[in-house]
């Protein structure tokens, strides 16, 4: 018997999987997250301590044998904190993307297919939203709904919505005009199927690039919003939060806010390295 023909949704898979091993910025990328993946799954069986209980006889200890990264002002071991700091900062990463994406997908694909006034209408409120810095919108949207972890979510998932919905109202464009999508009017589908069965998958690829080149970015607003308060709240092992923490300590404790800022910085370069070569791989010109 002849082997069956693989799906093409593999054969892509393995192209794609074959093409990112043979680049290095891919391979260093994806160490890295692969890396912060492990330490966020594995951080109750690899933090040597409890990252909330308090130890005052112990308090801003130098990094040691006993505490690699050294403790806090209240003694807790800041190695632990860290490793569930990755916990908490990489799912709000992916949460912000996960609800930015798929809005912003959604809107743009909408958008570009009807096109008009419909596209006209939308494309200016995204347009508002983006004259307004990232940071700054919100810091506006988390100071109004209240500090707290879910509204800091709520607020940067908001600001990215109009970079996803943008990018995809582009491939929308375009796609509505190819044979297989016309070929799908002319037999009677209508506009909720044509948008998500033929617009929305062929924006895959360009959403998916965008995704891990801003994963970085979720991650560093929702680290500034707890930074000044308006994200986690203590004792929450968030990195931004441990910062604002260890500011007060830094000339003579520097271990307290440098170590969650290394990790925060070595995160964000692994994604946007990994996602610039994904963008590389996924150009059908390279491909070529």
């Amino acid at each position: 018997m002849p082997p069956r023909a693989r799906h093409p949704f593999f054969r892509e898979l393995t192209l794609t999987l074959g093409i990112l091993s043979r680049n290095p910025s891919a391979v260093m990328g994806g160490t890295i997250i692969a890396a912060m993946v492990f330490l966020a799954l594995f951080a109750p069986l690899l933090a040597p301590y409890d990252p909330v209980k308090l130890a005052l006889p112990e308090r801003l200890l130098a990094p040691g044998a006993a505490h690699f990264f050294g403790t806090d002002e209240l003694g807790r071991d800041i190695f632990s904190r860290v490793l569930y700091g990755a916990r908490i900062s990489l799912s709000i990463g992916l949460l912000v993307i996960s609800v930015a994406g798929g809005l912003g997908a959604l809107i743009g694909a909408t958008s570009g297919y009807f096109g008009g006034k419909i596209d006209s209408v939308v494309m200016r409120a995204m347009d508002v939203i983006l004259s307004f810095p990232s940071l700054v919108l919100a810091l506006a949207l988390a100071a109004a709904l209240g500090p707290s972890l879910i509204n800091a979510i709520f607020a940067t998932a908001f600001v990215m919505i109009p970079k996803f919905a943008r990018m995809v109202r582009g491939e929308a464009l375009s796609v509505r005009e190819l044979p297989f999508v016309a070929a799908s009017r002319v037999a009677g589908a209508g506009h909720g199927f044509i948008i998500r069965r033929h617009i929305l998958p062929n924006c895959l690829n360009s959403a998916i690039v965008l995704a891990t080149l801003t994963l970085g970015d979720a991650i560093l607003i929702a680290a500034s919003l707890s930074f000044i308060g308006l994200g986690a709240q203590p004792p929450t092992p968030e990195w931004g939060a441990m910062i604002a923490s260890g500011r007060k300590f830094l000339m003579d404790q520097w271990w307290y806010a440098t170590f969650p800022g290394l990790f925060i910085l070595v995160t964000v370069i692994g994604f946007n390295i990994f996602g610039d070569a994904l963008r590389d791989v996924l150009d059908p010109r390279i491909r070529r």
